[in-house]
């Protein structure tokens, strides 16, 4: 039986050449932006995938040295989550959420005993759950920070009935940043209905197991759901509580009732 796995070579790299230019010839004729951003996109992609597979190929050896990678892969998403919040240093309090939406999710799976203390499970597994949970973090604080800008009148109203500022921030932080868990649970509502994910596909390729593939997916999409849930719930504490807030609206005046 041939194996069905994508291998590199000359078809794959002129496959995906042809696909980028397609996107940029779109880009040009819409008016979508730059036709540059895809093949730009692509090649730095390419070149990303390429050195992150020679380090893993070391690294994933060794149950450390696999532990260090996590450990990049971190501070990597918390600068992420930090640039797209959009809340100058204040968002390096955005660590706490990162770091609560991971130890609540691998934790758990390696004590279990599903997911098992190695490093090619653990660096995949922890680096999906670290992802969604980076996206649901820089979401939410963005989102939430917005809403106390465009809604301040609000928050005023709710200081002028007695709240305290966390419980008037809360308000007008909630509904806006509890949006960013809306992609997360769609995706695990509709997993084999209208998507394949890619933990999925990956193990299905390598494995030709469909049954040993549904059961890495739905780890995985439950693990997500609470790695996003709990970065969300801190990142909504931490914005209606001002440590995470933007430079420029730091110092609004609080109501004063007296």
């Amino acid at each position: 039986m041939g194996t069905s796995v994508v291998t590199p070579g000359l078809p794959l790299f002129v496959l995906c050449a042809v696909m980028a230019a397609a996107a940029a010839a779109v880009y040009l004729v819409t008016g979508l932006g730059s036709p540059r951003i895809v093949p730009s996109a692509s090649i730095r992609g390419a070149l990303q995938l390429a050195a992150v597979s020679l380090i893993l190929a070391a690294a994933l050896a060794r149950l450390w040295s696999s532990l260090l990678v996590l450990a990049v892969m971190f501070v990597a998403a918390v600068f992420t989550s930090a640039r797209r919040a959009d809340a100058g240093r204040s968002a390096a309090w955005l660590t706490m959420s990162l770091a609560t939406g991971i130890g609540a999710v691998v934790p758990l799976m390696l004590v279990s005993g599903v997911v098992p203390l190695e490093g090619v499970a653990v660096v995949p597994i922890g680096g999906i759950i670290l992802g969604n949970a980076m996206t649901a973090t820089s979401l939410a604080a963005r989102r939430g920070l917005d809403a106390i800008e465009q809604r301040w009148g609000e928050v005023e109203a709710g200081l002028s009935l007695g709240l305290s500022d966390r419980d008037a921030r809360m308000e007008v932080v909630r509904p806006a940043a509890t949006d960013a868990l809306i992609p997360g649970l769609d995706q695990t509502r509709t997993v084999g209905l209208v998507t394949l994910p890619g933990a999925f596909v990956g193990v299905l390729l390598a494995t030709g197991s469909a049954a040993q593939a549904g059961a890495v997916q739905i780890l995985v999409l439950v693990g997500v759901l609470l790695a996003q849930t709990c970065a969300v719930a801190v990142t909504i504490e931490l914005v209606a509580r001002a440590r995470v807030h933007r430079p420029h609206f730091r110092l609004r005046p609080k109501w004063n009732s007296g």
